[in-house]
């Protein structure tokens, strides 16, 4: 290997070797934090399952989390560092690192240098990306993709309980007699934590759950009421439910005497009657009152709130709209009750612990507190320490756009992609005259743009902590060795470090920075003074095997041998006073409104089986199956007044950019409004990054960007044909009008469309699937010219090479049996017959389009046991099938199913 002599194995950290037995560790998804046990059997396969011990899942997986072991495959990894493109030695690729960065801080200081990290990072990688940045280069630009989705809460904790810390655990929503879930699906997106409200529930059916959301999603599953209010409009609903509680005598006056401030101010500024609040959420009197007279007479009330309240220009002002209502009414500090921000990252927690955000120091304290600030540099004794805080995300992108940031390292996360106004961002880079990449990936939108690529250690490898929603602190342990020459976060930023002449960062293994952490944590932090609430001193000095084998705990942990604490705000706040204080809000619209030439409000998020830009989910066939190319959801009524049609394709326009993607009706979507999900990149579709189009507006106080209310506009898309592709190689794309690409299990799966019927089609597809000429392929085709149909078939050794399904119009055959054919080997002759018709000649072969990810159950078996057993409920399905019966997540859908299913037999007998 290039260079491999030249870095000298002392400076290596140690690498695990494939684990022989079971391995605890922590799933790398969402912030619910699920263990996971992971084992590599004796012909190295590696299986999957959760752990029944941690406290967190209990043994349960959602369909992301059970489809990890096809996510360490070596597929697409950056296995080496590079530079240029070029494969260097660690030697070469880590000094040639420091000396750039130290030109651009040698000629424009070191505010011309930034980090921008993830909640990807384990807490150790987070700490000491941090302590490098704000401690020994002395600025605050660092900042992490938790900006994107979680800084909205931090801001709105910090307003009103004087520190970043959530006082509720998951067991609260066991215990809650009302769970208010608001700008949150979470079904899809903490499928775990939503399968506990749902067994809750089932064992207390009197347990009220309401969803606030301008959509309905699958989490209205269990709702008792659907509050489908106008998007941005949060604030409103939650002063007015402030007013009411006042008007109605459900203050708890003690409470707000002893514990809280500022509750006058609030009141004043939340001011609404219900019939205000109605008119400017869009909701009825009744259902709004409703809500607020629920809430005021049920003491156990948990509000649960996510990326739709947080990601907004009125985040923070949203947050502190919903704590209000809990601190004047009492309802926090106590089981079953309190202000709930689920995390979107698997360690978004761990990052805000170790000051990951621009605005934050280590352990919680602020930079904006001269005395904070001489702490930490005393503590680390570094040479300086940031004396403001440095670029949020969306101004730090501008900033290397304009030019003031001259050399920007990005580790673990894909900004070109997620961040709003993406185009400019990608401008920015291409202008950079230094971009550094960490990442597992080699090919991804950013990478592209990078000079510098330095391979990190994927999950299976990694070895570390991280923090979930609930402030418990896991262990995730490797179990595989590392891929290529791939070392982990902390050790590279750590060599950087070194060779920037820095001390302190002579780390050997991720249990001395954990050590020093935890030390820090405890550092002037004691009893008799107002105490910070990130405290695991008790964690300080474990020894490596005492590290190795930590159990999941929550903090705060002051003393050794602590169990951890189930929940804050018991008896005090963190102000100086110790009171918590009622932020005074008041409702104002979003930045940017809908207008003639912009009509609709464009409204983003995630999906069920995908996770960021899916660059690891996007490894695991069975993800990609469910929902498989990108799509706008529209309501019937608004997509008649655009033209669009349902299943053909739609281009979504705003002021900063536009996506092409697959129009689908749904009457869950309120007139006004379109959803797309944010997953599909560069490499995954012709032109579905839906980034570009969100606008850049930010919350004020947190610089969390609005992703919830972009006004855009809606037209078809012309294509003359629609078609898919099964192939086991790659596909020629440029005479494509559009396209996506999802990874199958042994083939490729396209979605396609063009303009201009060829002239010749065989050639065409020849072309298309980059045949070589020369070589002898069996090709049948079936061509109609009277329609427009094409169909073709590549046939090597007698089993399916590749396929080709070509229509004027999008209703094309289910892929699902043609999928199948590629693992089953030599085709008999039925199957030749069938291929180019696209379904079997028994029907019962197609399982039609996946359903359950968990064990690749699909529609139209599902619909056929309903019928030949008459299975009247989604628990019959899951014992007939077992689909529904691991995560959860798609027993929404199951429902659904049953329902039509049903509701055809009725047609069929009242037509008989």
């Amino acid at each position: 290997m290039p260079g491999a002599a030249t870095t000298t194995m002392s400076n290596l950290p140690a690498l695990p070797l494939a684990h022989s037995g079971t391995q605890r560790t922590t799933c790398p998804y969402c912030g619910v934090g699920c263990g996971v046990q992971a084992s590599v059997d004796g012909a190295g396969q590696i299986h999957i399952a959760g752990d029944p011990a941690h406290p967190a899942n209990l043994g349960r997986l959602c369909s992301k989390g059970s489809a990890l072991a096809a996510t360490t495959s070596l597929q697409g990894r950056l296995l080496h560092p590079q530079i240029g493109g070029r494969i260097e030695s660690w030697d070469t690729a880590l000094s040639t690192t420091a000396q750039r960065l130290k030109q651009v801080i040698d000629e424009h200081g070191t505010e011309a240098v930034a980090l921008y990290v993830s909640g990807q990072l384990l807490t150790e990688d987070y700490y000491v990306a941090n302590k490098l940045v704000k401690g020994y280069l002395g600025t605050a630009n660092i900042d992490t993709n938790s900006r994107l989705c979680m800084s909205s809460a931090v801001a709105g904790h910090v307003r009103a309980f004087g520190a970043d810390t959530v006082p509720c655990n998951y067991q609260d929503l066991e215990l809650a007699d009302m769970v208010v879930i608001t700008g949150s699906n979470l079904a899809w997106c903490h499928p775990v934590v939503y399968q506990r409200l749902v067994a809750a529930k089932r064992q207390r059916p009197e347990m009220h759950v309401v969803v606030i959301d301008p959509r309905g999603t699958p989490t209205c599953d269990i709702a008792d009421q659907h509050l489908a209010l106008k998007p941005g409009t949060d604030v409103a609903l939650f002063n007015g439910l402030l007013s009411d509680l006042h008007r109605r005598g459900h203050v708890d006056e003690e409470f707000v005497a002893r514990h809280t401030q500022g509750a006058r101010q609030a009141l004043d500024s939340a001011e609404l009657s219900v019939d205000e609040v109605a008119e400017l959420c869009g909701l009825g009197i009744a259902e709004v009152c409703a809500f607020y007279q629920r809430f005021g007479r049920t003491e156990k009330v948990v509000t649960v709130f996510s990326q739709g309240v947080n990601q907004s220009s009125a985040g923070a002002d949203k947050v502190n709209s919903i704590i209000n209502c809990h601190l004047l009414s009492g309802r926090i500090g106590r089981p079953g009750m309190g202000p709930f921000s689920m995390t979107g990252q698997p360690n978004a927690m761990g990052g805000r612990e170790v000051g990951g955000l621009s605005n934050m120091l280590a352990a919680h304290l602020s930079l904006s507190e001269p005395g904070h600030r001489a702490l930490v540099q005393e503590f680390w004794g570094s040479p300086r320490i940031a004396s403001q805080p440095g670029l949020k995300a969306v101004d730090l992108f501008e900033a290397v756009h304009s030019g003031q940031i001259k050399a920007i390292w990005i580790m673990a996360t894909n900004p070109v992609v997620s961040l709003p106004n993406a185009n400019r961002v990608r401008e920015a880079l291409e202008r950079c005259p230094l971009v550094i990449v960490s990442d597992i990936r080699e090919d991804t939108d950013t990478a592209r743009l990078a000079h510098i690529r330095l391979p990190a250690t994927g999950w299976a490898e990694k070895d570390g902590t991280v923090t979930n929603s609930e402030r418990r602190i896991s262990r995730q342990r490797g179990f595989l060795p590392a891929a290529g020459e791939a070392r982990p976060d902390w050790w590279i930023i750590s060599q950087v470090a070194q060779r920037l002449g820095y001390r302190g960062f002579d780390y050997t293994a991720p249990a001395q920075i954990f050590d020093e952490h935890a030390r820090l944590s405890a550092h002037a932090n004691s009893d008799d003074q107002t105490p910070r609430p990130f405290h695991i001193g008790g964690l300080a000095g474990l020894s490596a095997e005492q590290y190795d084998a930590l159990q999941p705990i929550q903090w705060p942990v002051r003393q050794a041998g602590d169990g951890g604490t189930a929940r804050l705000c018991t008896e005090h706040f963190y102000t100086a006073n110790r009171r918590a204080n009622l932020v005074a809000v008041t409702y104002r619209a979003p930045v940017h409104a809908a207008d003639a030439e912009f009509p609709f409000v464009l409204n983003t998020g995630r999906i069920r089986d995908q996770w960021h830009t899916m660059t690891r989910t996007g490894l695991a066939p069975q993800l990609s199956n469910h929902i498989a190319e990108p799509f706008v959801d529209i309501h019937p009524h608004d997509a008649m007044l655009c033209a669009v049609r349902e299943g053909a394709l739609a281009r979504v326009r705003s002021r900063w950019g536009r996506v092409v993607v697959r129009v689908r009706f749904s009457a869950e979507m309120s007139r006004g409004q379109i959803f797309i999900p944010i997953h599909w990149s560069q490499q995954t579709a012709s032109d579905a990054r839906v980034g570009k189009v969100v606008n850049p507006a930010v919350c004020p106080i947190s610089g969390e960007p609005e992703f919830k209310h972009t006004p855009v506009s809606i037209e078809p898309f012309s294509v003359d044909w629609h078609g898919f592709v099964l192939t086991r190689d790659d596909i020629d794309t440029t005479a494509l009008a559009w396209w996506t690409r999802i990874q199958g299990q042994s083939f490729l799966r396209y979605e396609i469309a063009g303009r201009h019927q060829p002239d010749d089609w065989s050639q065409w597809s020849r072309d298309l699937l980059q045949l070589d000429q020369s070589e002898a392929v069996d090709l049948i085709e079936f061509r109609d010219n009277a329609s427009a149909l094409y169909r073709a078939a590549v046939i090597i050794d007698d089993t399916v090479h590749a396929c080709v399904f070509v229509s004027p119009q999008p209703d094309l055959p289910s892929r699902a049996w043609l999928a199948a054919l590629f693992d089953q080997g030599p085709l008999d002759d039925r199957d030749r017959i069938s291929v180019l018709a696209g379904r079997p000649a028994d029907a019962t072969a197609d399982a039609g389009a996946l359903v359950c990810s968990c064990f690749g159950v699909g529609r139209n078996s599902i619909a056929r046991a309903i019928q030949e057993q008459d299975l009247d409920s989604p628990e019959a399905i899951g014992q007939c099938l077992k689909a529904g019966t691991n995560c959860g997540s798609c027993v929404p859908e199951l429902r659904k199913i049953l329902l039509d299913t049903r509701n055809n037999r009725s047609l069929a007998h009242s037509t008989d």
